[in-house]
C-alpha cells in the first residue's frame, strides 16, 4: 500500500490567553500529523482545548488576549505560523475550511443561502469564473450537501437545523478545500439529524477526498466517522491512536477509561451512568505532574510530580506512568 504524503502537521504547539489579571494555558506542547483524506477525532470535556487548537491552525485566535507561545503548524510542509495574513486569507475557505459549533450563528439573517455560498467561492475564485459559472457552483454544491438548488433564494430562517448545517457545511466545500476542521457539528442537531449530517460528511469526504479533523466529546461519532483519535485533557493529548487502537484493542490511559465508562452500556442492566470524579483542572494553575492525576484512581506517587512522556506501543501512544514499561517513549 502506498504511504500516503502528510498533509497538515503540527509541533509542539502552546497556546496561551492572557488578561492583566491572569494567564490560562489552553494547550500546551501537542503535536500531531494529518494525512491526506484521512479524518483526525480530537475528542475530550469542554474546556479540554479542542476549539483553540483548530482556530491555531486557522490563526482565528483572537488577537488581544491569545498568542501562540511555540510550535508549528506546516501544511504540505509550510508553516502557517510564519506566513504573512494576506496568505492567510487566501488558505482559508480554499485550502483549509472550517464548521464551526453553531448552525443557527453562522449564516447571515439578511442574505440567501446561496449568494453566501457564491461569496465563498468569489472570494477565492482562482479560474476567473463568471456569474454564470458560480452560479452554477452553487447549485452544484447545494445539490452535494442534499439541498435542492431550487432552494438557493432562500433565506435561513426558511430552513430547520439541519438544513442550515448543511449550507454551513455547502459553504465549508464551495471551495474543494484540502482540509475542513469540523468543531463540534452536530451539537445543536437532533439524533436523527446527527446521523444524517454525520453521514452525508463521510461521503462528501470520499466524493472530495478531503482530509478532516473532527472536534468533539461524543466516542459515538468518532466511532462512526475517524481513521485516527486523539484524546485530550486540560490542554495536551494524553492518548493517541488508530480508530482500532482507542476502541478495540486493551490498555488506556485512565481518563480514556472514563469517557467510556460514562457511555451507557445497553447490555448492563442499570440506570445510572459512571462519572469521572472530579473536575478538570483550573487552567490558570495546572498540576505540577500529570494534569489528571487529582481525578486518576490508579495515581502513584510519581504522578503527583513528573509529567509522564508518550509511550508507544505499534501505533498507539499513550502518556501516563502506568505504561512506563512499554517499549520506549515518544521524542
Amino acid at each position: 500500500m502506498e504511504r500516503r504524503e502528510e498533509l497538515l502537521e503540527v509541533k509542539n504547539l502552546e497556546v496561551i490567553y492572557k488578561t492583566d489579571l491572569e494567564t490560562v494555558y489552553a494547550v500546551n506542547n501537542i503535536s500531531f500529523s494529518l494525512k491526506k483524506a484521512e479524518t483526525l477525532g480530537i475528542v475530550g470535556e469542554t474546556g479540554a482545548g479542542k476549539t483553540t487548537t483548530a482556530l491555531s491552525i486557522l490563526r482565528l485566535l483572537p488577537e488581544r488576549t491569545a498568542k501562540i507561545m511555540n510550535g508549528e503548524i506546516l501544511l504540505n510542509g509550510e508553516n502557517l505560523l510564519k506566513a504573512p495574513e494576506n496568505d492567510m486569507r487566501a488558505i482559508r475557505g480554499r485550502r483549509i475550511s472550517m464548521i464551526f459549533q453553531d448552525p443557527m450563528t453562522s449564516l447571515n439573517p439578511i442574505l440567501t443561502v446561496g449568494s453566501q455560498i457564491a461569496e465563498a467561492i468569489q472570494v477565492h475564485n482562482e479560474a476567473n469564473l463568471s456569474g454564470e459559472e458560480i452560479d452554477e457552483k452553487v447549485d452544484k454544491t447545494l445539490e452535494l450537501v442534499g439541498i435542492s438548488a431550487a432552494r438557493k433564494k432562500e433565506f435561513p430562517h426558511q430552513f430547520s437545523g439541519g438544513m442550515k448545517q448543511r449550507v454551513v457545511i455547502a459553504i465549508a466545500l464551495a471551495c474543494e478545500p484540502e482540509l475542513l476542521i469540523a468543531d463540534e457539528p452536530t451539537t445543536a442537531l437532533d439524533v436523527t439529524i446527527q446521523a444524517q449530517v454525520l453521514s452525508m460528511m463521510k461521503d462528501l469526504k470520499q466524493k472530495l477526498s478531503t482530509a478532516m479533523i473532527l472536534i468533539t466529546h461524543d466516542l459515538g461519532i468518532v466511532a462512526q466517522t475517524c481513521d485516527t483519535v486523539a484524546v485530550m485533557y486540560a490542554g495536551e493529548f494524553v492518548e493517541y491512536g488508530t480508530i482500532y487502537d482507542i476502541f478495540d484493542s486493551e490498555g488506556h490511559h485512565p481518563y480514556t477509561e472514563g469517557l467510556f465508562g460514562s457511555i451507557p452500556d445497553l447490555e448492563e442492566e442499570t440506570d445510572r451512568l459512571k462519572p469521572i470524579n472530579g473536575l478538570m483542572p483550573d487552567p490558570t494553575d495546572l498540576p505540577e505532574g500529570c494534569k489528571f492525576s487529582p481525578r486518576c484512581p490508579y495515581r502513584l506517587e510519581i504522578c503527583e510530580k513528573e509529567l509522564p512522556a508518550f509511550r508507544v506501543n505499534g501505533t498507539k501512544k499513550i502518556a501516563c506512568h502506568k505504561f512506563n514499561d512499554w517499549g520506549h517513549h515518544d521524542e
